[in-house]
């Protein structure tokens, strides 16, 4: 018989998965859709080159203070949240255990096994076990603020990346058919990798984000296009 391994579900991934697709996925989007927006405005292009760096820059600064202030507000709020139930385990031990107990016993346990595991882990562990079973916090999805921000950051770099390279690279006059064409193949791309580590359809996820990314580039071009006679 092959010895059986802990498996490893799709949702272990959610965490890093939401902070770094999602950043690569608005890097592409935001820093293409200014550059289709810029050049449809028929300025310079030393211009596009500025725009698209300066887009690159302030959208990872602004995903990473952003995701850090929302993560931290998260994090102080399961930090309150475990204060209260440690206060709550000093006053009344024994009825966090009967809590706990009871909990188990909706989850399928007969009462007697539920009291004992209660009563186990209660003392091996009083304030993890009411964190992860009565509060659903686990090491898993606990807040990490500087994490997230540096992951946000770094995954919208590199995805805004893309887009400054075909600036660079591509010919003046089929800029904006060169930054749509790659975008949107990498947005493709991504959107299917995105899915398929999600356990989600791949199909789905790439015509998902291609659509929206093509709907947010032409609109940008339009504007561009009015604002910039």
């Amino acid at each position: 018989m092959r010895p059986r391994q802990h498996e490893r579900h799709s949702l272990n991934t959610i965490g890093w998965l939401r902070a770094s697709v999602l950043g690569a996925n608005d890097g592409i989007v935001s820093v293409s859709s200014l550059i289709v927006g810029v050049a449809a405005a028929h300025v310079a292009h030393s211009s596009i080159i500025l725009s698209a760096a300066a887009g690159l820059v302030a959208g990872a600064m602004s995903m990473a203070t952003g995701e850090y202030i929302s993560v931290h507000s998260q994090a102080d709020s399961e930090a309150a949240t475990l204060e209260q139930e440690r206060a709550e385990l000093a006053v009344d031990f024994a009825g966090e255990s009967r809590e706990l107990s009871e909990i188990y016993v909706k989850r399928g346990l007969d009462l007697g096994l539920a009291q004992q595991v209660a009563a186990q882990l209660m003392a091996h562990d009083a304030l993890g076990a009411h964190a992860r079973d009565e509060l659903g916090m686990s090491t898993h999805t606990r807040a990490r603020p500087l994490q997230a921000a540096l992951v946000s950051a770094a995954s919208f770099a590199t995805g805004a990346s893309l887009p400054v390279l075909v600036v660079l690279l591509a010919p003046t006059q089929y800029l904006i058919e060169w930054t749509v064409g790659v975008s949107l193949l990498s947005l493709v791309l991504l959107g299917g990798l995105s899915a398929k580590v999600g356990g989600a359809s791949k199909l789905t996820g790439a015509l998902r984000v291609t659509f929206w990314s093509a709907l947010a580039m032409g609109i940008t071009a339009l504007a561009g296009r009015l604002l910039g006679g």
